[in-house]
């Protein structure tokens, strides 16, 4: 697709943006092709990605005469630099949120601290705790909306506090300690959601090296998710799937708009995850009644054939009314409501394949057809699948 200009026969002009985002992490190599995507779409770019200086810290090249800056800022250095330039410019980061004239496309911690939530609570937890060691590289409100999330369900949340400041230098030997010494602390079996995949490895590392169970002491649950970081774990780490494509998608345009005049928004454009991509690290059932365990693992298994609750019945020799009684007890919703929570989330996390149509995913999840697949995920998530996916995509 040629770009919108060219279409309209205008005189080519080519803009420079200056696109500082780290390329050795899959977050950040996402995010550039979301704005490779939309310059490739819309525009004429010339894109300067993942400038350095001679230590290797992010920075714009003495003398760069550019149009706009897209930016992960997570250093006061780079804040400073960015805000002199009084360049049009866009942040995909929380970390420094009150540049001035510095629009923000960021993900929506609300959202992602609810998929986690929503994901342990499903497997049976009562104890939650949040893992992050002191850091620039994120804020606080990851850790502040998840204890929101996990306190509005009537659970406490646990926090890392090693007692050193962002910045401080620890040894690996000391770090491993200081976190050993905090999950020994922690009530069992409990939920962990960490920072990022990097301290979730973390994480696990250290249960690994202390013989601690993972996930059957421990859970862990990465919110984000680095594909490589995640799979190659032991045991493979659940991650929250961020929309990582939609930030640099929507990052472009916004900068897009402030180059052709528009002020910077006051306000950021919040971007929801995409959903829960399930792996070892959280595959347990926190739940002391084996009859649920096995109700719920038969509903895991076989959602994708359109089960009833008559089915789960006929696998677990128990009365409907204890079913339903013991569901609402340990998750807060019926065995129906289960059955179609798994469903739908297994919807959501199949339109993320191109090459499926909607039809092919509504058969995958367990729906007789495509009609009864979109009414039920409109009334979940408040959109069609189409939509959905078109998001996903960063159509």
């Amino acid at each position: 697709m040629e770009p919108d200009s060219h279409r309209r026969g205008e005189k080519l002009q080519i803009r420079q943006i200056a696109v500082m985002v780290e390329t050795e992490t899959s977050w950040g190599r996402r995010v550039i092709r979301g704005i490779a995507s939309y310059a490739d779409k819309h525009t004429f770019w010339h894109l300067l990605i993942d400038p350095r200086d001679h230590e290797q810290r992010s920075s714009l090249p003495d003398g760069w005469k550019g149009d706009g800056i897209i930016a992960r800022i997570s250093t006061r250095l780079q804040a400073d630099q960015i805000v002199e330039k009084k360049l049009p410019s866009v942040n995909v980061d929380d970390v420094y949120g009150d540049l001035p004239r510095v629009g923000r496309v960021i993900t929506n911690e609300g959202a992602r601290a609810e998929l986690a939530v929503e994901h342990l609570v499903a497997r049976g937890f009562t104890n939650f705790a949040f893992f992050a060691p002191p850091s620039q590289r994120y804020s606080s409100r990851r850790w502040e909306e998840f204890e929101q999330a996990v306190t509005q369900r009537g659970f406490e949340c646990q926090s890392y506090r090693p007692g050193y400041r962002a910045g401080r230098k620890i040894k690996w030997s000391e770090q491993q300690r200081r976190v050993n010494r905090w999950l020994t602390s922690l009530p069992r079996p409990i939920a962990v959601l960490a920072v990022d995949a990097y301290h979730a490895r973390q994480l696990a590392e250290v249960c690994h090296f202390t013989s601690i169970r993972v996930p059957d002491e421990i859970a862990i649950l990465a919110g984000d998710s680095d594909e490589l970081l995640c799979e190659v774990s032991t045991p493979p780490l659940s991650s929250i799937s961020l929309a990582c494509e939609r930030i640099g998608y929507e990052a472009a345009a916004m900068i897009h708009r402030m180059m052709e005049g528009q002020p910077a928004s006051t306000t950021p454009l919040t971007i929801s995850p995409h959903g829960v991509v399930s792996r070892q690290s959280t595959d347990v059932l926190a739940i002391d009644d084996p009859m649920i365990v096995r109700a719920l693992r038969f509903i895991q298994k076989h959602t994708q054939r359109g089960i009833s609750v008559a089915d789960v019945l006929r696998e677990v020799p128990i009365s409907r009314r204890s079913l339903e009684m013991q569901f609402r007890s340990y998750l807060g919703r019926s065995p129906a409501e289960e059955i179609r929570r798994v469903q739908l989330e297994r919807g959501r996390e199949l339109l993320g394949n191109r090459e499926m149509s909607i039809t092919e995913v509504a058969l995958a999840c367990g729906f007789s057809n495509a009609t009864r697949f979109g009414i039920a995920f409109r009334k979940s998530f408040g959109t069609t699948p189409r939509n959905f996916r078109k998001r996903l995509m960063a159509d």
